[in-house]
């Protein structure tokens, strides 16, 4: 499956395919908006299962990163998580409000 959108969401990144997306963060807790999100470059049928199965699992890790002090929402620092063969990485860019991120596969071993 292919898709586009425009404007790009999430961490900029050349990698495809990436899913990306803008969080709204309300003090520990993620919110995430669908207008604020997009796939980009072609996902296998089997990526976008795994996708569906870890994206909520990421979005409670970064809520976790977010109470420890990890993901900070007044300093930029990249976050990044794997599960299922996908590469979650957030980053609130210092934006008091906001989360960015990008999942994508991760590299397959050589």
């Amino acid at each position: 499956m292919t898709l586009y959108t425009s404007p790009p969401w999430g961490l900029r990144h050349d990698i495809t395919p990436c899913f990306g997306a803008r969080l709204v963060q309300e003090g520990n807790r993620l919110h995430y908006l669908g207008d604020r999100a997009g796939l980009y470059g072609t996902f296998s049928a089997m990526q976008l299962r795994a996708l569906d199965r870890s994206f909520p699992v990421f979005i409670r890790r970064m809520e976790s990163a977010l109470r420890s002090g990890e993901l900070d929402p007044h300093k930029a620092h990249t976050l990044r998580r794997e599960k299922e063969g996908l590469i979650c990485e957030a980053d609130t860019r210092g934006s008091c409000g906001y989360v960015y991120v990008s999942v994508y596969p991760a590299p397959q071993p050589a």
